[in-house]
């Protein structure tokens, strides 16, 4: 599920100013006044529209899937991945629109993104700044899945050694930058379209996934601690304000045949997973409070 593997890079500089162009000319284009309703879950059963806007890097543009959903495409339903399947299963009830934020290799935020470009990371935006403004007011649903590059830049910088003689002290800094813009990402979207209904999901502990079998267990220890403290202490907490899908502690995450054959990216499978947890979510209006701990914040040694 995560977007790159660590110390690559994301994309050629061709597609990221092609992304930045393109983001720019739909940010001219996506202005209007806010709506005043309240928001609440696309309830089965009714035929009221859903205006979906799905915010994420690859994952949401269908990496891994057999039939990907490109960036800003305003129909996905034939694609296999978890943005088209949530569109496909919602339009079985009501009429659904999509605009689909999905910047793949994108990051959260302004200090996330500088942080990656400067370890030569080629980071090609962040959602904080790129996806929100895009926002469609109308919106009355929004997914969000974020973290995974993010985890592999701050991973990245510990592992050049940008924490000195305190890497954990360095991981606090970063977990506690990620999880103030994390509640600005919510913020933005909220005034953007104060009538969208808005579900997160946390992450994975990457540190136990297929991309990072190979690696020396160090590198493992590093990413599961990123990963697991972004997720404990800035996603999770999110769950005050919308619900949040528990991906860490649910067995299905860590599934080798959930993953394609980069061992990162979700396969249609995985895909099929994910939209699963989201339409649960999505349909019922809430989700269980994620779990503080569990055996699988520590299974990458």
């Amino acid at each position: 599920m995560c977007d790159e593997v660590i110390g690559r890079a994301n994309h050629s500089s061709g597609v990221h100013v092609a992304i930045a162009a393109v983001l720019s000319l739909c940010l001219s284009g996506c202005s209007g006044s806010n709506s005043g309703t309240t928001p609440t879950s696309p309830t089965p059963g009714t035929s009221t529209p859903v205006a979906y806007t799905p915010l994420g890097a690859s994952d949401a543009a269908g990496g891994g899937a057999s039939v990907p959903c490109l960036p800003l495409a305003t129909s996905c339903r034939d694609s296999t991945g978890y943005v088209g399947l949530v569109q496909r299963r919602l339009s079985e009830s009501r009429t659904v629109s999509l605009l689909n934020l999905a910047l793949p290799g994108g990051v959260l935020s302004p200090d996330v993104e500088a942080l990656g470009d400067d370890l030569g990371r080629n980071i090609p935006g962040n959602f904080l700044a790129h996806l929100a403004p895009l926002v469609p007011p109308a919106t009355t649903l929004v997914t969000i899945f974020a973290g995974g590059n993010d985890t592999n830049t701050i991973a990245s910088a510990i592992g050049a050694g940008r924490g000195g003689t305190d890497p954990s002290g360095y991981l606090t800094q970063q977990v506690q930058g990620f999880a103030r813009d994390y509640g600005r990402l919510i913020d933005a979207v909220r005034a953007r379209a104060p009538g969208a209904f808005i579900v997160v999901m946390n992450t994975p502990n990457f540190g136990a996934l297929p991309y990072m079998a190979g690696r020396p267990v160090e590198d493992r220890r590093i990413v599961q601690d990123v990963s697991v403290r972004l997720t404990r202490e800035a996603i999770n907490p999110l769950a005050s304000r919308v619900p949040v899908v528990d991906l860490m502690c649910d067995a299905r995450s860590y599934q080798p045949g959930m993953y394609s054959a980069d061992g990162f990216h979700p396969n249609d499978q995985g895909h099929a997973y994910l939209s699963e947890v989201l339409l649960q979510a999505i349909t019922t209006g809430s989700a269980p409070a994620p779990a503080g701990s569990c055996g699988f914040m520590t299974i990458a040694g």
